[in-house]
């Protein structure tokens, strides 16, 4: 084989040298990320800029950009804390979080890129221990669980203040209870049940038995007004008009009227 021209191995030299320059001075930032850059020679991690946003970008081969995911992002957390009786409560919780676009090169340069182990799982931890270690277990047990949420949330959130990172929500997803306490836990609310219906059974018998008495009262009062308004008078026009509807009457064939007290019909069969 001849041996290449002269001219043409400086040619193959540049080349390979744009190839590498090109390789190392390429970045591509994928959909939901951002990129920090940081300059070797030129002050290291820029925090005064905004972040290298998606696409291609291409830097200075002695450069190097740091790529983050920038979208909402989750991490499962199991924690073993103390109740305020010193009881051992398993938590387990959901944070949904993510860094604080505009901040994210500081968040680079004070914390690095495992921030999620330095700083959020830490914070949200914490949190956890002050909100449970003001309740007792029964207490938990019967707290509202997004109650819980809440403070958690409020707390992790002071911790957080000022960390380049937002916690959007704290999902509890369960609360467990030492098997001892939970069962008498949860014989006392079922005796509290039990209680609270015969209560409630003891007080609609009261009522019913208001009632009747009211009813019956009514009925007595009607009976003595009624009494009191049927004179011999009205009795005797009564008894006519029963009279006359019972000759009305298509199955009557023969009545006999005849001269009873004041004047009223004599029923036969009777005394």
């Amino acid at each position: 084989m001849e041996r290449l021209p002269k001219a043409i191995v400086p040619i193959i030299i540049v080349v390979v040298i744009a190839i590498i320059f090109i390789a190392n001075s390429t970045v591509n930032i994928n959909s939901g990320e951002a990129g920090v850059l940081f300059k070797r020679f030129g002050g290291g991690v820029v925090t005064d800029e905004a972040p290298m946003k998606e696409g291609f970008h291409i830097v200075a081969p002695w450069n190097t950009v740091f790529v983050y995911e920038v979208r909402q992002q989750t991490i499962d957390e199991s924690m073993q804390v103390l109740s305020s009786n010193g009881l051992d409560i398993k938590l387990d919780a959901t944070i949904w979080f993510e860094p604080t676009y505009d901040q994210l090169g500081l968040l680079h340069k004070e914390r690095g890129d495992k921030y999620i182990s330095r700083l959020i799982q830490p914070a949200v931890r914490s949190a956890t221990r002050t909100v449970v270690g003001r309740y007792k277990p029964e207490e938990l047990y019967a707290q509202k669980r997004e109650s819980i949420q809440n403070e958690m949330y409020d707390e992790t959130q002071q911790l957080l203040k000022n960390q380049y990172v937002q916690v959007n929500r704290i999902l509890v997803r369960d609360v467990s209870l030492p098997p001892t306490i939970k069962q008498a836990i949860e014989r006392k609310l079922k005796q509290e049940q039990e209680s609270l219906e015969y209560e409630f059974r003891l007080e609609k018998a009261t009522k019913e038995k208001q009632r009747v008495e009211i009813e019956a009262e009514g009925k007595a009062r009607a009976n003595e007004i009624l009494s009191a308004s049927l004179t011999d008078k009205i009795l005797q026009e009564k008894g006519i008009q029963a009279t006359i509807e019972l000759s009305k009457s298509e199955n009557s064939k023969v009545i006999v009227i005849g001269s009873g007290k004041d004047g009223m019909p004599i029923i036969l069969g009777n005394n």
